[in-house]
């Protein structure tokens, strides 16, 4: 029997990535959680309209939200919807792991922040970090690792030439 060819594949990969976060921060967990969101969004996020460098974690009332995690709407949306491209959206993780997480965010220094958007088994999902805020010296660091891999990997391939 030959199988039904997919209609788009939107199952796998990443969606967006939170390159700053990285520079910003020391992670010292990670989460993977669900997103609350609307039908326009999901189209706009298959087109990879989203840009998560602004973006941020809260925890109100004992729930998660991402604030400022811009999802821009097509140019198709419906006339009927109005979207918001800055909407609050809400974030799914079991109740223990939220309330280990507001255990952490009160210490010092801890916030919470996105990391990336992808796809999981048909649905989106968020990868959130407990994270802690870098000096300005930990940042300097940051630039001069990444510079020195470069050139590493420069020398690496003009050798090979």
């Amino acid at each position: 029997m030959t199988k039904k060819p997919d209609k788009k594949d939107s199952g796998t990969g990443r969606i967006a990535d939170n390159k700053k976060a990285a520079y910003n921060y020391f992670f010292e967990e990670r989460f993977e959680a669900g997103m609350v969101l609307e039908g326009w969004e999901v189209k706009a996020l298959r087109e990879g309209k989203v840009q998560l460098t602004d973006g941020y974690v809260t925890i109100r009332n004992g729930e998660l939200f991402v604030i400022g995690c811009q999802i821009n709407p097509l140019n198709t949306a419906s006339s009927h919807i109005n979207p918001d491209a800055v909407r609050t959206k809400k974030l799914l993780l079991h109740k223990e792991e939220i309330k280990r997480l507001i255990g952490k965010v009160e210490q010092k220094g801890y916030t919470l922040v996105p990391l990336n958007l992808h796809w999981k088994a048909g649905k989106i999902k968020c990868e959130i970090a407990l994270a802690k805020g870098k000096a300005e010296h930990d940042k300097r660091d940051t630039i001069k690792d990444r510079e020195g891999k470069r050139e590493v990997e420069r020398a690496m391939k003009n050798r090979h030439k």
